[in-house]
């Protein structure tokens, strides 16, 4: 008795019907040699504000963790032995995180402000 032949297996994509690829998604929005000159003004004045508000953060950040080991060092009772694990983790786990929290409300208020900036002077060319 043959062995009835097993189907080939079809890797399915796309419903039966469908022919044409659809069309990739593109964004509405404007073509860069279309805008005004103002407006490219405004764009590379908002980038260059982003930019400055989120190097002003990262350098902050840089600078706080870099020295962080150097506070611990110097903390008072502890000279130059060991410090106390659980004063580590009181600064490591508790104090640095205000400061990370506050860092960033800053950043996104200076970015809002920025784009509330941006959107004022676009609206007014």
């Amino acid at each position: 008795m043959a062995a009835e032949p097993v189907p080939r297996r079809e890797v399915v994509t796309r419903s039966p019907g469908a022919t044409a690829v659809p069309a990739a998604y593109r964004p509405a929005a404007e073509r860069s040699d279309r805008l005004p000159p103002a407006v490219h003004t405004e764009v590379r004045r908002l980038i260059r504000a982003q930019l400055r508000a989120g190097l002003a953060v990262g350098g902050t950040l840089a600078v706080l963790v870099a020295t962080l080991p150097l506070l611990l060092r110097e903390l008072p009772g502890t000279g130059l032995g060991p410090v106390p694990p659980l004063l580590v983790w009181g600064v490591l786990g508790i104090a640095v995180y205000p400061l990370f929290l506050a860092l960033a409300g800053w950043y996104v208020r200076r970015a809002e402000r920025n784009e509330r900036e941006y959107t004022r002077a676009v609206e007014g060319a």
